[in-house]
């Protein structure tokens, strides 16, 4: 089964992480390391034969066009994640349609390609943004990838499905949730800061339970920061979020060259097409 790689780009100093501590107002001025890592990204998915999904920032892809300009030429999906990482539970439903519109307007300016999927900054779909699906599937959005089904101190929707569903009955918009894994009894997202502190057999055993067990495809994100052990370090940032942060940065290139190596992988809007006829 052909499983969903995904990108989630953004900066080391726009993460929710650091969100309290660095201000907006300052980003430009801060070391830019997004396009290098990126491009190593896009290096390590060439080397292993990876296709998959870039969630970009509209304000990463406005200031890197020939980053995205790369992505799309070697068959990659530039996707949306909003326009500067805010999260979806902190705006109205107005406020979330203007930030759509504006990332859209960036990433398709900058690649050339049309957007039709989305995933929130944060997984911040949730029990408080009931109308988050509706003003996607109003603006023309394929799919979502917005929902982490379980509970976290900065996320989760515990109730919602695990595997890929319409959310709305007069739209074909579906959400492919983020695949789960469980290690001693409690359930984390198979990806990201979890994948790189974890042993690797614990995403690994999520995925083939994801393809065996249940038949359905899983999904996989990390960050372009994840493979750069020399960003800078943000010290007033709180412990567990230093700790979450930059735990095992370069151990991470090296896993996901066997992750890829073990799986089948392409992009999310081409698993969410071969899936949708078999979504009731």
């Amino acid at each position: 089964m052909r499983n969903a790689m995904s990108v989630d780009v953004e900066d080391w100093f726009q993460v929710g992480a650091f969100e309290k501590v660095i201000d907006k107002a300052s980003w430009p001025t801060l070391d830019q390391r997004v396009d290098a890592n990126t491009n190593a990204v896009l290096d390590l998915f060439a080397e292993t034969g990876m296709k998959g999904t870039f969630f970009t920032l509209g304000w990463v892809a406005q200031r890197n066009p020939a980053l995205m300009r790369r992505i799309v030429g070697e068959g990659h999906e530039v996707a949306s994640h909003g326009w500067d990482h805010a999260r979806v539970f902190t705006l109205t439903a107005e406020q979330f349609r203007a930030d759509l519109a504006r990332a859209r307007a960036a990433l398709e300016d900058a690649s050339g390609q049309l957007v039709t999927g989305y995933r929130a900054p944060s997984f911040s779909f949730d029990t408080r943004t009931p109308w988050a699906h509706q003003v996607l599937a109003e603006e023309g959005y394929a799919y979502s990838s917005s929902i982490a089904p379980i509970s976290h101190d900065h996320y989760g929707w515990p109730d919602a499905p695990r595997g890929l569903y319409r959310p709305l009955a007069d739209s074909p918009l579906i959400e492919f949730p983020v695949t789960i894994a469980r290690v001693l009894g409690k359930e984390v997202t198979a990806g990201g800061g979890f994948f790189r502190l974890l042993p690797s057999r614990v995403v690994e055993r999520a995925i083939l339970r994801s393809n065996a067990d249940d038949q359905r495809p899983a999904v996989f994100y990390f960050h372009p920061w994840e493979i750069d052990p020399a960003q800078p370090r943000v010290r007033a940032a709180p412990l567990k979020s230093r700790v979450r942060h930059y735990s095992r940065l370069g151990a991470m290139a090296g896993k996901l060259r066997r992750l890829a190596r073990g799986h089948a992988w392409g992009r999310v809007d081409a698993v969410v097409g071969a899936q949708a006829p078999l979504i009731a």
